[in-house]
């Protein structure tokens, strides 16, 4: 599925690039096309009433001309008609102010909720495009990035429609004085007319200077929210190592490359706007110069002169409209390149069809001769090499190994996070490139667990409240039991509606990890991924929470577990044991069986006892200062 701007997801048969192709001319029409296009009844309004603008404002002068001559004058004559018909006159005037001020008002309202239905589609595409994406595109790309392409770049891409309906609207003055000065003179007319195309040519050169300008403004700011993001997310690196001085330096730094930039971009756009702005007076110098001369052979006379001269000062409304479109033109088109690039980020990794059914009990997990391969500085680098994993429904199975045997990347494989570059990832015998529900099967819980600024019910459901499909008060609270923090909730001001600080601010490392444990339980999980989950949680806790997953799921019996491990108490719990190294499994048996013939395995686990043994000392010595 692909998605596009202001138009939401469209389907396979329906595919289109989002990336403009061809010369600034071309690129230009089909961000503004494609932005009409997608609201065409509110854009048919704002410059359908733009041009009931225009014709009222060239109607204006008519309408005073006729109203001075037949009823004006005739009245101060002393004509007793025309004094009778000053009411009418009146009425008349009314009724153009009226329609000039709906004009307007209509235009401006209109035109205010194209733009922001506009930025509202952009919006929604990009981040719903980055919902889809895998993680390794996200690895690919910095955060300040993506939030840009979601805020700034899309108020770039956007700001064109807001002068466009006023620039399209007034199209009808364009005509209606064009026609009138070609009644007047022909050549008056050219000389007046001459004015539009040097418009033109000015913008040609404005955009040869400002894209590039406009560019560097736009990398800059992504570069800037990045570096602030980087900031904040690091507040406690910060402040407990003492380096906000040099944080402060950083976002500094490229603070004034921003400066700068903008400085170039308003630099260049002091330039143009004044030429567009001096543009229907130089054009009024010339009607007068022309018509002086054409007078001077009797072909004119100093009325039409006069009269030409103020249709050219009711051109300059429209030609300065078009000259705050063409200044936007170049932003637009950067900020729109920037989200097109999003929206055109491929998938490779396409969701199957394939359903596993709502068959409960664990799932059999079979990982066949599996290879992840990944870049590296001197070449490609296999994190994984050749796994070849049996894990029986229902069973815990502790994954142990030392730091960077691949343990954290085997489980991610597993609730696909990323594809194998070689092998199959099979669960009941269907590989999981062909199921179109992996997280309606697989739950995984990471180490470092996230906690949003909501209520605990909101954090365990992820789901709205009045969503039917979210789980119940009753499951959330057996999920919160199975994970040992219920009394941690009912302790809570408001129990499940207690609300939870920034990133479970107000919670443990322990509760926030129990926490995300009954996020990933209630929603009954056939595989259940622990990644280090648990590695805060007290080894007590962590048996009471394995033992009871059995029980929590009724007679068809509870997840099949695979517990990436650091710690000797939780190695024991498991039912069986794989040992990771370099990417490979060395052996996979009983935590006895691994002991009696795996020289590493029983290194690592001496190592892992030693570890917790140092761990409850240090707990010891603390409640004994304390």
């Amino acid at each position: 599925m692909r998605v596009r701007p202001g138009a939401g997801p469209v389907g396979a048969e329906a595919v289109r690039p989002a990336v403009l192709t061809g010369g600034v001319v071309r690129r230009s029409w089909l961000v503004i096309w494609r932005g009409m296009r997608a609201h065409p009844g509110t854009y048919v309004l704002a410059v359908g009433l733009s041009g009931v603008f225009g014709a009222a404002t060239v109607a204006v002068s008519r309408v005073l001309g006729e109203v001075t001559d037949r009823v004006v004058v005739p009245a101060l004559a002393g004509d007793a008609d025309a004094r009778g018909n000053l009411g009418l006159a009146g009425l008349v005037l009314v009724a153009v102010a009226v329609t000039l001020a709906v004009g307007v008002a209509g235009r401006r309202i209109f035109a205010g909720i194209g733009y922001s239905d506009i930025g509202a589609d952009h919006r929604r595409a990009v981040t719903r495009q980055y919902l889809r994406l895998p993680m390794s595109w996200h690895r690919r790309h910095p955060t300040g990035q993506l939030l840009a392409n979601a805020s700034s770049d899309v108020e770039a891409a956007t700001g064109v429609f807001n002068p466009l309906p006023f620039a399209l609207g007034v199209v009808v003055m364009i005509v209606v004085a064009a026609v009138a000065l070609v009644a007047v003179d022909v050549w008056i007319a050219v000389t007046a007319l001459a004015v539009l195309p040097i418009a033109v040519l000015a913008n040609v050169v404005f955009q040869r200077y400002m894209t590039p300008a406009a560019t560097r403004a736009q990398q800059l700011r992504a570069a800037v929210s990045d570096v602030a993001h980087e900031s904040f997310e690091a507040a406690l690196l910060v402040k407990s190592l003492g380096t906000a001085d040099r944080e402060e330096a950083r976002f500094a730094a490229k603070a004034d490359e921003l400066r700068a930039a903008n400085v170039r971009v308003g630099q260049v756009r002091a330039l143009f706007d004044p030429v567009i702005e001096l543009l229907p007076s130089l054009g009024t110098l010339a009607v007068l110069l022309v018509g002086a001369h054409r007078a001077a052979a009797g072909a004119v006379g100093a009325g039409d002169i006069v009269s030409a001269g103020y249709l050219l000062t009711l051109m300059a409304v429209p030609v300065r409209a078009f000259g705050w479109v063409l200044g936007e033109l170049p932003r637009a088109l950067v900020g729109y390149d920037r989200i097109a690039r999003v929206l055109d980020a491929r998938n490779d990794m396409p969701t199957g069809t394939h359903e596993l059914g709502a068959a409960g009990g664990g799932l059999r997990v079979t990982v066949r001769d599996v290879t992840l391969t990944v870049p590296g500085a001197d070449g490609s680098v296999d994190l994984l090499s050749r796994v070849d994993l049996e894990l029986a429904p229902g069973r815990t199975v502790a994954l142990v190994g030392p730091t960077g045997a691949g343990k954290s990347t085997l489980a991610g494989l597993l609730a696909r996070l990323r594809d194998p570059s070689a092998g199959q990832v099979l669960l009941d015998g269907v590989d999981l490139r062909d199921l179109a529900d992996v997280a309606g099967h697989v739950a995984l819980v990471a180490q470092q667990t996230f906690v949003f600024e909501d209520t605990v019910r909101a954090n365990v459901t992820l789901a709205d409240g009045d969503d039917p499909a979210a789980p119940s008060d009753d499951e959330v609270w057996a999920a919160l039991a199975t994970a040992r923090i219920d009394h941690v909730v009912r302790g809570l001001p408001g129990g499940l509606d207690a609300a939870l600080g920034e990133r479970g601010a107000n919670l443990s490392g322990g509760q926030r990890q129990r926490l995300a444990i009954a996020r990933a339980l209630v929603r009954r999980p056939r595989l259940l991924v622990l990644d280090d989950a648990t590695s805060a949680v007290d080894p007590r806790v962590e048996q009471q929470i394995l033992r009871g997953l059995g029980s929590a799921w009724g007679p068809g019996g509870g997840p099949t577990v695979l517990l990436v491990a650091y710690r000797m108490s939780s190695v024991l719990l498991a039912d069986e044991v794989v040992h990771l190294a370099a990417g490979r499994v060395v052996d996979h048996g009983t935590h006895d069986e691994l002991l009696a013939r795996d020289p590493g395995y029983a290194e690592l686990a001496t190592a892992y006892l030693r570890d917790s043994e140092r761990r409850a000392q240090d707990a010891g010595d603390e409640e004994v200062s304390a």
